[in-house]
């Protein structure tokens, strides 16, 4: 039997705690060592410790990337306390967006678009000028809503070294890259460090509104289909997609001796000349995770042991073939002026069932009722034989909640994936 912890407070460590709790190994409750969200981190750290100390579980599961980048496995580690998320110095490979291109370049592993890293404004002007279209992304966290791009949120150079001078007096350095034009998607692998095993791909929405319209957020929703593809993609691009995870694992491990223990979640797209990386993260996905997670036969308690102990060649992972729809309900406002503080019902929403879950992510859960705190508040996933059957399960609860809340319609519909596969069609093409 087993004691499992994790940390975080979000959809997708509530997809993880469940996940865990599901094994017949889990002894007790999986215990969270710390929400660490909204709290000073040396707070978080110390709160974290002091819950090891008082559960002293068998591993930890670290699961949004702040406390990864603050040395948390670090700190663990050195209290015997194996965890399945990555230490500080490999977690840059999310932290920082210069090391992960470096990483990439210096070991000759393909996916990289034409960019640059600057660490002041010397040649940012003529650079941008050469590249024409562009995106400009801050060396650092920022929850997915950093990264500003021609176009869409810069509409000249003027605006473009605006955001950079901006980005630089709040972070060490900025990455700026060719704008790329094709279909994201997203692939989550399973790491001891030396052994990789790939996840389901799933298609993430970050764009606020219907129509891929409105700001960045940190995801409204996700799908991915019943024979582990997506209707955009070839076989070709997912076996690319996944050598690249599996080459990034032996870089990491021949430039700094550490074995990445945790997930490598790449951000791919699919572009005209071919497979880009859009950027790395040291964590499962929200939402990918919530739709990989409910489909995952393995027991993901000898998943996390296999990466702890570096035999996850040993363990077969596999995963049903079926459908998933997630839609996120998120306040009103959400992300530039969400509504807080409001009371939201569920009372409306179908029971849950092999066919339909949900998660609590930024959400307060009082004796009288749930109520907003300005972020993603719950997820709903759909699960079916088919995508169609899928979306219409998580558009049925997600669409029952009541309060002043809003959630993507269109998400694992028919029409908007028409549109992905037309896109990806016409640049084949060309």
């Amino acid at each position: 039997m087993v004691k499992a912890a994790v940390i975080g407070k979000d959809g997708r460590t509530s997809a993880i705690t469940r996940t865990l709790q599901a094994s017949p190994r889990i002894t007790g409750a999986v215990r969270s060592l710390s929400t660490w969200s909204g709290k000073p981190r040396a707070v978080a750290l110390a709160e974290v410790l002091r819950s090891t100390e008082e559960y002293r579980p068998d591993f930890v599961f670290v699961g949004p990337e702040d406390p990864l980048e603050a040395g948390v496995v670090d700190e663990l580690e050195k209290r015997g306390i194996p965890c399945v998320g990555p230490g500080r110095v490999l977690a840059q490979l999310e932290s920082s967006k210069a090391f992960t291109r470096e990483l990439l370049a210096r070991h000759a592993i393909p996916g990289n678009p034409e960019f640059r890293i600057f660490r002041d404004l010397e040649g940012v002007e003529p650079y941008l000028r050469t590249l024409g279209e562009f995106a400009v992304k801050p060396d650092g966290l920022t929850s997915g809503k950093g990264v500003k791009v021609s176009g869409a949120h810069l509409r000249s150079i003027g605006e473009a070294l605006a955001y950079t001078r901006e980005v630089l007096a709040g972070h060490r350095a900025v990455v700026i890259e060719e704008k790329l034009d094709g279909e994201e998607f997203s692939l989550q692998s399973f790491c001891d460090g030396v052994h990789v095993v790939d996840m389901v791909v799933v298609q993430d929405h970050k764009r606020a509104h219907e129509g891929d319209r409105g700001p960045n957020t940190g995801g409204m929703g996700s799908y991915s289909c019943e024979d582990h593809g997506l209707p955009f993609l070839s076989g070709e691009d997912i076996r690319a997609a996944s050598a690249i995870n599996a080459a990034v694992a032996r870089a990491l491990l021949s430039d700094t001796g550490q074995r990445y223990r945790g997930i490598l979640y790449g951000g791919f797209m699919v572009t005209r000349r071919g497979l880009r990386l859009i950027e790395y993260n040291a964590r499962l996905g929200d939402p990918e995770a919530l739709n990989v997670l409910p489909l995952l036969k393995t027991d993901l308690v000898d998943i996390c042991e296999a990466i702890v102990r570096g035999t996850l060649d040993r363990v077969g992972v596999e995963f049903e073939k079926l459908a998933t729809v997630c839609k996120y309900v998120a306040p009103e406002g959400y992300p530039d002026a969400p509504v807080k503080g409001a009371c939201i019902s569920l009372a409306r929403v179908p029971p849950q069932s092999d066919r339909m879950k949900y998660y609590h992510a930024s959400i307060d859960e009082r004796a009288d009722g749930l109520y907003l705190t300005g972020s993603r508040a719950i997820g709903f996933v759909g699960i079916g034989p088919s995508l169609s059957e899928a979306e219409a399960i998580a558009e049925e609860a997600a669409s029952a909640v009541e309060g002043p809340v809003f959630h993507r319609r269109d998400i694992g519909t028919p029409e908007l994936i028409g549109r992905r596969c037309e896109h990806m069609r016409q640049l084949r093409l060309g």
